[in-house]
């Protein structure tokens, strides 16, 4: 039966998801801006901060790793909580609670102090990304999950873009109410994350059944077209929620996921040091650095766009997730041995846009076979897990570049971890298609 016409003449599908696009990507879009800065701001603080409290490189380095340690232990439990809570009530005391950790750095005064913080921030952040894509799974359906995913990421861009010059310009407050400006850097970027989290407690609802701006058809026609798609695509929904945890398919997609997170924080935390290699000022550092993000964001906006339009399914789905990361993977070993700075620049903008761009498709992989608060703690297991690429990013990086005397050379590093992970997902996503297949089929039945 064909889908019941709005009463505009339009097609009750496209209003539906256009609706809630227009209303939820743009809020979610935001919030992750304001937590990627989050994430970001410690880079920017340790132009001042190293000198200020008298800590050693090592131990600075070590202090920021911490964050995907505690966000790492407490990201599965944080969103098997959103599924029982809600989002809404949910992300509101994430907000709080990473933005008064945010500001309480400001106040910093020793190592010590800052390994703990740094730790309960990340304890703090954790369940927000994943909370985030296992949310889109209750207001999209599957289809259109890659682009959302997408559309979300954006934000991880234009944070980066713009997350020089807002560092900059927070430092250059030295001396502003008797502080430093590596306080102030803490405390402008805790600052927005408390002021949010009144918004989504105003504004976000907890599904779409609860949302005042989606009428009643258009509620009924995503509850269908959802269960319909929970209902066909055999969705698991475990009886215990950490069950989740031993699902083969999840065990696989977190250990390939790892080299994504590992290859975008190595990259994002020492490209201004890679672009001031080149002989650059300050200011045309920070310049230069919003060139490679713009890239990232474009190809954020057209992978899972392409995949949407042309249908993709089998392995033309899983080459919009190999594909670019094998891009990334080259950009990357190639801007250690191709000569030139410009040329270099222009291999690490590629290989920027191609790591953060296989992941909206990646994502759209769990809501396939997980429902329910299975699917909340499959996807935060996948993302915890996955995230320990930070942690061996931001230590591995600054060991190898201390090694070799070289800010190009653990490029390569990056590049081989990746290339790794990219041959190996394409192994996983198959074996999972293949499964997904059998599964598909009714029991005491053989496949052709």
């Amino acid at each position: 039966m064909p889908p019941t016409p709005s009463p505009a003449g339009e097609d009750l599908a496209a209003s539906t998801v256009r609706t809630v696009t227009v209303r939820l990507m743009p809020l979610l879009g935001l919030l992750y801006l304001i937590a990627y800065i989050d994430r970001q701001n410690v880079s920017y603080a340790k132009l001042e901060m190293v000198g200020s409290l008298g800590l050693s490189e090592t131990a600075y380095g070590l202090g920021a790793s911490l964050f995907f340690l505690g966000y790492f232990l407490f990201e599965v439990p944080a969103n098997v909580f959103l599924e029982r809570v809600g989002a809404r009530i949910w992300f509101a005391r994430i907000m709080i609670t990473w933005g008064i950790v945010t500001v309480l750095l400001g106040f910093t005064q020793g190592t010590a102090m800052f390994y703990v913080l740094r730790f309960l921030l990340g304890v703090a952040e954790a369940g927000f990304f994943p909370g985030v894509l296992f949310a889109l799974t209750l207001w999209f359906p599957q289809g259109h999950r890659a682009r959302m995913v997408g559309w979300f990421m954006i934000a991880s861009a234009i944070a980066n873009a713009v997350g020089a010059a807002v560092g900059g310009a927070l430092l250059g407050l030295d001396g502003l109410l008797g502080l430093q400006g590596w306080q102030w850097v803490f405390l402008a970027t805790g600052a927005p994350a408390i002021l949010m989290a009144a918004v989504v407690l105003f504004v976000l609802p907890d599904g779409p059944e609860t949302a005042p701006w989606l009428s009643q058809a258009q509620r009924d026609w995503l509850a269908r077209t959802l269960r319909a798609e929970r209902k066909d695509g055999g969705h698991v929904d475990h009886g215990n929620p950490f069950a989740a945890l031993l699902d083969r398919r999840v065990l696989m997609l977190a250990g390939v996921y790892v080299s994504l997170p590992l290859a975008a924080y190595g990259l994002g935390y020492w490209l201004p040091t890679v672009v001031k290699g080149f002989g650059v000022s300050n200011l045309t550092n920070g310049l230069l650095n919003i060139i490679p993000w713009l890239a990232t964001a474009l190809a954020l906006w057209w992978v899972p766009r392409h995949a949407a339009r042309t249908g993709a399914q089998g392995n033309a789905l899983t080459w919009h997730v190999v594909g670019p990361a094998l891009v990334g993977a080259a950009g990357l070993a190639l801007s250690v041995v191709l000569p030139g700075n410009a040329v270099k620049f222009a291999c690490l903008c590629m290989a920027a846009a191609g790591t953060f761009a296989a992941q909206p498709v990646f994502w759209s992989m769990p809501g396939t076979f997980l429902r329910g608060a299975s699917a909340a703690a499959g996807i935060a297991a996948i993302n915890s897990v996955g995230n320990l690429g930070g942690f061996v990013a931001q230590n591995a990086v600054p060991f190898i570049r201390d090694q070799t005397k070289s800010d190009l050379v653990p490029m390569l590093f990056l590049a081989a971890c990746l290339a790794l992970g990219a041959g190996l997902m394409f192994v996983v996503l198959s074996a999972l298609r293949r499964d997904a297949a059998r599964r598909a089929v009714p029991a005491g039945v053989r496949p052709a």
